[in-house]
């Protein structure tokens, strides 16, 4: 059988028909029951056309093993890993291709105890995979495990004191993507106890077809629809996320979207106040804001290469309590160690009603003491040699420099990151600054000129 270019650093994703069909689908499934040794195995899908008949093949591929499928339905990845672990099965596979164009699907896979495969497991479920000729009669069987919902929500509630809730009236955005009946349970538990909270809910109906576009607040021409709600709500703060719900995204009460590195911040911060000392995972693209508040209130700042399987694997290595990648994955210890964005935000509507004031206050300081360009994506010809290019000429002045993932290079006042994206043909810069924004602006100037698109 030919090479299976679905295969990703951590994950599977592919153009649909030429990388990902259901026939592949199957085989992903079989090998997967092969190379884990796995008999029982829970299977969730997004709300993507294509993503019922991807996950039926994956059974259908499970099954053919002998294996168990524990059949979750329509349900946010967050929810495979839950269910992975609560269910004691043996592995976890989530169809989805989150915020992925249209025409894409994929496949997120964890193990017992939802622990991320090592590179080594994957490569060797591509390969098994890929000496498969057919798919036999099932052996297996499947069964249908929804009701595992409920204890889903009274695991994300357990992060916070709902009596300490105050009222507040919260905008949220599903993006027509998967996470609006989670999120309309956990909003039923909430309310059930009393939480005083005023839900606007839009887009909200899971449609495979996004007549609002492909939910990824991220980019920033994604985030108007959502800036005009909350203003037009008049809401105390926004909510987005993405198709599967792994990422959340904050709006303040101005609409003004709220960068993933003060995020990681705040949870940083509200963590801390819980567990003084506790460990808390960064990656490396925007550090000093993060390392800045860890050092501050006691804690221990450790990082991770950036991508999901590495940030997961350093938080069981470390036993961190919490780590946070600027790109919205929120990552926390009595969570598996897994990413969830459902979590991030019962902890924000907690750390508000403590606090006692808006999110805007809370991120204002934050950004003014520690500036930074966001993540900017620029395509070069030759991806190493435009790093090359930044290195020759800017490490010689650098005070220090990393190479946990890309280039990083410290100096007196700024910092960059320079890295290559491990899912896109693009080169990814951040730049960050202590209280002066024009070096931000100065240092992103520099660094494009040299790679060549300025």
């Amino acid at each position: 059988m030919p090479p299976l270019t679905c295969f990703k650093a951590y994950d599977i994703r592919g153009r649909l028909g030429t990388d990902l069909d259901a026939g592949i689908a199957a085989r992903v499934g079989a090998a997967t029951a092969q190379a884990l040794g796995a008999r029982r195995v829970v299977l969730g899908r997004d709300i993507r056309a294509s993503s019922e008949e991807l996950a039926a093949a994956v059974a259908q591929g499970l099954m053919a093993e002998g294996a168990e499928v524990l059949d979750l339905g329509l349900c946010g990845t967050e929810e495979v890993y839950f269910g992975t672990d609560h269910l004691r099965a043996d592995a976890g596979i989530c169809v989805t291709a989150s915020h992925n164009p249209m025409d894409y699907n994929g496949m997120k896979l964890v193990k017992a105890g939802s622990a991320p495969l090592t590179p080594a497991e994957l490569q060797q479920i591509k390969e098994t995979a890929e000496g498969i000729e057919g798919i036999g009669a099932p052996t297996g069987s499947t069964r249908d495990v929804s009701d595992t919902r409920a204890a889903y929500v009274e695991r994300v509630l357990s992060f916070v004191d709902v009596a300490a809730l105050r009222p507040l009236k919260v905008l949220v955005n599903a993006g027509n993507g998967a996470a609006g009946p989670t999120f309309d349970a956990i909003a039923e538990a909430l309310l059930a106890r009393g939480a005083p909270l005023d839900f606007v809910r839009m887009h909200h109906t899971p449609d495979g077809s996004f007549p609002n576009g492909i939910p990824n607040p991220l980019l920033p021409e994604n985030q108007p629809p959502t800036t005009e709600a909350v203003r037009a709500h008049s809401a105390d703060l926004g909510i987005a996320w993405d198709g599967d719900f792994d990422r959340c995204f904050l709006f303040d009460h101005e609409g003004g979207f709220v960068d993933g590195e003060y995020v990681v911040g705040l949870l940083a911060e509200a963590f801390l106040a819980r567990e003084p000392g506790a460990g808390i995972v960064h990656d490396p693209r925007v550090v000093w804001n993060t390392q800045d508040i860890v050092a501050r209130d006691g804690g221990r700042a450790i990082q991770s290469k950036t991508g999901h399987a590495f940030v997961k694997a350093v938080m069981r290595e470390s036993g961190a309590v919490y780590g946070g990648e600027m790109s919205a994955h929120h990552y926390f210890r009595d969570f598996m160690a897994c990413d969830s964005g459902m979590i991030p935000m019962v902890l924000v509507l907690d750390l508000l009603g403590r606090k006692g004031v808006s999110l805007a206050e809370l991120v204002a300081a934050r950004r003014a003491a520690f500036p930074s360009s966001g993540e900017i994506n620029n395509r070069v010809d030759d991806v190493p040699a435009a790093i090359a290019a930044v290195e020759a000429a800017l490490a010689g002045e650098a005070m220090s420099r990393d190479d946990t993932d890309g280039l990083s290079l410290a100096f007196a006042d700024w910092r960059l990151n320079l890295r290559a994206s491990n899912t896109e043909p693009l080169l990814r810069l951040n730049v960050e600054a202590k209280g002066r924004p024009d070096l931000v602006a100065a240092g992103v100037e520099r660094v494009e000129t040299l790679i060549g698109v300025r």
